[in-house]
């Protein structure tokens, strides 16, 4: 490893980020539950803007780091701000937003300063409120709003990537985790040693770049919403029948497509490149470009996070679902698979609209599989919700239970719901037939030339995955007789 990279790393963590060990309190870590907090202050607070909040927020937070000040402005440099932070210190509330919003990593491996978001992931407080800031600053002023790639996402990435660029690019970003209970989330634990951007500050960062975007916009309504209602719309929702085809609105679950349409004719590794620059320009260590090796790692790291965040489908692991222990041994795969088996559930007959009853039809497929059939686990490697994600079955690595006779060369996915006489939502399909088939071939779980048939063309007692959905799947381009 270069000379500058422990050095560097010691400052990054300094700057963005801290491990300790001290308890949290006993608020609820949820998006419901700060939106409520913001709200709260809000009513106290007559004729509030939200850009004023966001600011007395982020004093509150501490986060007046040399690139944030840059582009934001010190937030206690700010009429009335000293007031409004009172109004904080004394708002019940106050203990929450204490802990909500700083951003740690124990030594334990608890993630803290994220929440848990409605859909069902988990977002990052920090650079979510950032990005709604620099958004409504630059609306305010009349202006672009510059900055908003390097506060919410680019900064995060590049030190990232440098600090473990001797490591593979895999492991340069992430990781997700798990919360002790979804119903009363409480403590955040990763599956993995923590990077400067896990899945909850690259998701955090997502949101504030889409909706800092929105806000700063042509299109943004002229009289801007309250922050409680900014978030609202975005992440508390109710989806129709439809599922996310009906939805034009920027919410959640729409993160990834979302801000890789804002951001994919860029060229990210120019972009990284110049944020690093101004960090270490405003740090005064300008030294670091010296490093040979810097543009390499940043190309790589940038690979890894196209493939993983923006190619690849969100994907709610097993712990998140709420699933059981597998019974038994799992039996490893033999990668790179040929063949990927479309079901449909048929019970659960209805599709799944959201993470609370896509969460309770894993479960009910788990409990079905193993008491009444007799298997180790859920049958399906991954199933398909319409809520806009996929969920973890047996997963990548392991031996499903889904196609009888060639469970060991095929992943077998179903979607939730009874298609014999209907079709699911579009984006479901996309999510399968593009997002997650091309996921797998990427990461070398699948063959190139990986071919795409209905469990019917190799069961024989089955009309899985139903008529209609079967008639659907026979024009895809991998589908074989």
């Amino acid at each position: 490893m270069t000379p500058f990279v422990p050095a560097c790393f010691v400052v990054i963590l300094f700057h963005f980020s801290a491990v300790c060990s001290r308890p949290t309190g006993a608020h609820l870590r949820n998006m419901e539950s700060f939106i409520e907090a913001v709200r709260e202050v809000e009513d106290s607070t007559p004729g509030l803007s939200p850009l004023d909040l966001l600011r007395a927020l982020r004093k509150t937070a501490g986060h007046d780091d040399v690139m944030t000040t840059h582009f934001l402005g010190e937030s206690y440099n700010f009429s009335g701000s000293d007031v409004l932070e009172k109004v904080i210190l004394n708002a019940s509330s106050f203990s929450f937003f204490d802990k909500a919003i700083h951003h740690i990593v124990t030594d334990r491996g608890e993630e803290r300063g994220v929440v848990l978001a409605p859909d069902g992931t988990t977002v990052a407080l920090a650079p979510l409120l950032l990005g709604i800031e620099l958004g409504l600053k630059a609306k305010v002023e009349g202006s672009s709003p510059m900055g908003i790639f390097p506060i919410t996402l680019g900064r995060r990435l590049g030190l990232t990537f440098l600090s473990l660029q001797d490591f593979p690019a895999s492991v340069r970003l992430g990781p997700n985790g798990c919360w002790d209970d979804v119903e009363r989330p409480k403590v955040y634990k990763l599956s993995r040693h923590a990077t400067l951007a896990t899945d909850a500050i690259i998701n955090g960062g997502m949101d504030g770049l889409i909706l800092g975007m929105d806000l700063s916009g042509p299109a943004a309504p002229e009289q801007t919403r309250a922050l409680s209602e900014i978030l609202k719309g975005f992440y508390i929702f109710t989806l129709q029948e439809q599922g996310l085809d009906a939805v034009a609105a920027h919410i959640s679950p729409k993160r990834r497509e979302l801000s890789k349409s804002l951001l994919e004719s860029s060229d990210l590794h120019i972009t990284v490149m110049e944020t690093l620059a101004l960090v270490w320009k405003l740090e005064k260590t300008e030294w670091i470009a010296m490093d040979t090796g810097v543009g390499k790692a940043v190309k790589d790291g940038l690979q890894e996070f196209v493939h993983k965040y923006w190619d690849c489908p969100q994907i709610i692991p097993r712990c998140q679902w709420g699933a059981k222990p597998q019974q038994g041994t799992p039996v490893p795969l033999s990668l790179p698979l040929q063949y990927l088996y479309i079901h449909h559930t048929y019970l659960p007959s209805s599709p799944c609209l959201s993470f609370p009853n896509c969460s309770r039809d894993m479960k009910s497929m788990q409990r079905f599989h193993q008491e009444d059939r007799g298997w180790d686990d859920i049958g399906y490697s991954f199933v398909v919700g319409s809520d806009g994600y996929i969920y973890e079955g047996r997963g990548w690595t392991y031996r499903g239970t889904h196609t009888r006779g060639h469970n060991s060369i095929g992943y077998g996915v179903a979607v939730i719901g009874n298609y014999t006489a209907s079709l699911p939502s579009r984006h479901a399909t996309r999510l399968l037939r593009d997002r997650l088939a091309q996921c797998a071939v990427d990461r070398g779980a699948l063959a190139a030339n990986f071919s795409i048939q209905g469990h019917r063309q190799v069961v024989n007692y089955t009309t899985c995955p139903g008529d209609a959905f079967f008639g659907e799947i026979k024009t895809w381009e991998h589908f074989r007789e």
